[in-house]
């Protein structure tokens, strides 16, 4: 199974952007998709979680300001992103949760520049 992450990049403070994350295989089924980040220096987080069921699992810092969503015709998750921070400046990883096997992208870099 491969995740290629797309839509990082640098935005200001304040600003919204959206992380796409394609999968190589559908995701129908059960199983779970994610998306986490890692800061220089800091462990890698999760951000957000969304079931096959659509029940979506936010971080706190993420509540009220991400969206995560997936189509699965297209065997995509995404991630908008809005009212970015500072600390969202990151290296976000796609996961895919499916049968107790965990897959990862490779990542996209977002940088929030205030």
């Amino acid at each position: 199974v491969q995740l290629v992450e797309s839509g990082g990049g640098l935005v200001q403070a304040g600003g919204s952007l959206r992380l796409s994350c394609a999968t190589s295989e559908s995701i129908f089924g059960v199983n779970t998709m994610g998306w986490y980040r890692q800061a220089p220096g800091k462990q890698r987080e999760l951000v957000a979680l969304i079931t096959s069921g659509g029940v979506t699992n936010y971080a706190e810092s993420a509540k009220g300001r991400f969206t995560i969503s997936r189509d699965n015709a297209k065997s995509t998750v995404y991630l908008q992103m809005n009212s970015l921070k500072p600390e969202d400046t990151a290296v976000y990883y796609c996961n895919l949760h499916k049968y107790s096997m965990n897959y990862w992208g490779k990542g996209t870099e977002l940088t929030v520049s205030s």
